[in-house]
């Protein structure tokens, strides 16, 4: 596998490896700005792109991956906890992405969201948002976990040999990588910490949220960048109520079960996960010119539905919004619904 240089040159990284015989590339983690950059290196070095990877999704910035799997007619590649309707291949811990002759190993390594993967390319590690060089990503975002991330680094990262190379997605430094050994040696926030002061030691640390957090997540986890859709804020988001799949489906059996709004797209609806039976599709990118459509439902208790829970909470919050009181939201979505194997079509 051949390895280019880090193609931002700032402080948000982003790498592209390709297969040496068939010139077929990746790219991970691309920015929305720099797509022009991505297309003239790739066109340079004569390069096909074959697949782009994000490694989680990112609240700091937009992502360039929707576009240029458009542009380049290529596949998109997430973990199957990603929330966004525009992934092609969804993988799990252990997955390889075939690349030409040459394949990247895919790690679930969870914590900054529950979606992080890193990807481990024979001599080197590329870790995302999870461990950084001195340092480790914040776990105080939605989903966030900081006993997961120690996990994720302790029993995965730092299982691959001292001599692999870290490339993180973030360096504010001035970094460009490090090795596993050194940060299983020096890293500060995580050498020499048991689980509980790792724990401890994140939830004491006060990080003020990215500029344009909203602005800049929910068209990152929804693939609706437009001017027609007006996305709930924080608080409004915090408001929604969260029903694990087990209590849906005992509400379900109730006297009194609630309406179920499903708000995928109608591909995934059909798709490998399927839908819970009597739910009804509005798209998410549809609800706001078709709420009228819920109006026989306002006083009943509705649930709703997407991938992982995320658009979902975006779907609920705005029914919020437009006085529906009673609204839920389905907890880790379809993915926890058939991990729970309960009763689906397709």
């Amino acid at each position: 596998m051949q390895h280019f240089p880090e193609l931002n040159r700032g402080k948000c990284k982003t790498y592209l490896v390709a297969c040496e015989r068939t010139r077929k590339a990746v790219l991970i983690d691309p920015l929305r700005d720099k797509i022009s950059r991505y297309l003239g290196f790739l066109a340079y070095h004569r390069l096909q792109l074959d697949a782009i990877v994000d490694t989680h999704t990112h609240a700091d910035h937009p992502t360039g991956s929707f576009q240029l799997r458009d542009l380049a007619q290529t596949r998109l590649i997430m973990h199957r906890r990603a929330p966004v309707p525009a992934v092609d291949e969804h993988v799990e811990h252990g997955d390889r992405i075939i690349v030409g002759e040459a394949s990247v190993e895919v790690l679930y390594t969870p914590g900054h969201t529950p979606d992080s993967i890193s990807l481990y390319a024979g001599d080197r590690v590329f870790t995302g948002d999870v461990l950084l060089i001195g340092g480790t990503g914040r776990a105080d975002f939605a989903g966030g976990d900081a006993g997961q991330q120690y996990d994720a680094i302790t029993q995965k990262l730092f299982a691959l040999p001292d001599e692999t190379l870290v490339f993180p997605a973030h360096d504010y430094r001035g970094n460009t990588h490090s090795t596993i050994g050194q940060e299983k040696k020096s890293n500060p926030r995580i050498a020499g910490r048991t689980r509980e002061q790792y724990i401890a030691l994140m939830t004491s640390l006060n990080f003020p949220m990215p500029d344009k957090i909203q602005e800049v997540l929910q068209p990152n986890q929804s693939a609706i960048d437009d001017d027609k859709t007006k996305f709930p804020d924080l608080t409004e988001l915090n408001r929604v109520r969260q029903l694990t799949a087990d209590e849906v489906r005992a509400r379900m059996e109730s006297a009194n079960p609630p309406f179920l709004l499903d708000v995928r797209e109608p591909g995934e609806y059909r798709g490998e996960l399927g839908h819970i039976p009597g739910s009804v599709l509005i798209p998410l990118r549809e609800l706001a010119s078709r709420a009228a459509e819920l109006e026989p439902q306002r006083g009943r208790p509705i649930v709703a539905i997407c991938r992982s829970g995320v658009r979902s909470t975006t779907a609920a919050a705005m029914l919020y919004g437009l006085g529906f009181e009673r609204v839920y939201n389905l907890k880790d979505g379809m993915v926890e619904w058939n991990d729970r194997k309960l009763p689906v079509e397709r």
